[in-house]
């Protein structure tokens, strides 16, 4: 994927990986990104675009935030950092027919950062939606960004994701969309 590429609906996933309460606690931006994940796959839904969600050793950790959790009700477990390595991702990315996957999550430079590498070295295009991604410290995430960039994936935003998904005003659900984007919170 290159930044001249647009993510359409047409054969797209968005993958949120392990947006879980106990490791959010440490995480700068939480409420951000919690608010982005939740606008995502609410657009998701309207525009038919699949929604995959990872839980990180949820016996430890916890479940994934009541607000995603009500969204996406299937969130398999995975103790590899990766979230190909999660029972039926990668067979969901496949029967779905996906080509290209917006990520969402935490921690960018772990799970969200070797998510993006093995989709990009398995033939997807990705897109990380910087606005919706973190980790504890901010450099981490910056260098995750930079990283994920010089290896092919694209660095964007949800609201930008969320408009390419949508492609016109003439969308059947673009009312809808637009009520999601107005109730936006924060920068």
């Amino acid at each position: 994927m290159t930044g001249l590429d647009r993510l359409t609906a047409d054969g797209a996933a968005l993958l949120i990986v392990d947006v879980q309460e106990k490791l959010l606690r440490a995480i700068e931006g939480r409420d951000r990104i919690v608010s982005r994940a939740v606008t995502l796959a609410r657009a998701a839904g309207v525009m038919g675009v699949p929604v995959f969600a990872t839980e990180q050793y949820p016996r430890g950790l916890g479940p994934t935030v009541d607000e995603l959790a009500a969204l996406i009700p299937d969130r398999p477990a995975k103790t590899t950092f990766h979230c190909l390595g999660a029972p039926g991702i990668a067979e969901g990315l496949a029967g779905a027919g996906v080509r290209h996957v917006a990520l969402a999550g935490i921690e960018a430079h772990v799970c969200v950062a070797q998510t993006a590498l093995e989709l990009l070295r398995l033939g997807y295009r990705v897109q990380v939606l910087a606005d919706a991604v973190g980790s504890r410290f901010e450099v981490d995430r910056e260098i995750a960004l930079r990283r994920l960039e010089h290896a092919g994936a694209v660095i964007s935003t949800a609201e930008a994701a969320i408009f390419e998904w949508l492609g016109g005003a003439e969308h059947p659900g673009f009312k809808e969309i637009s009520a999601l984007i107005k109730g936006r919170v924060g920068g």
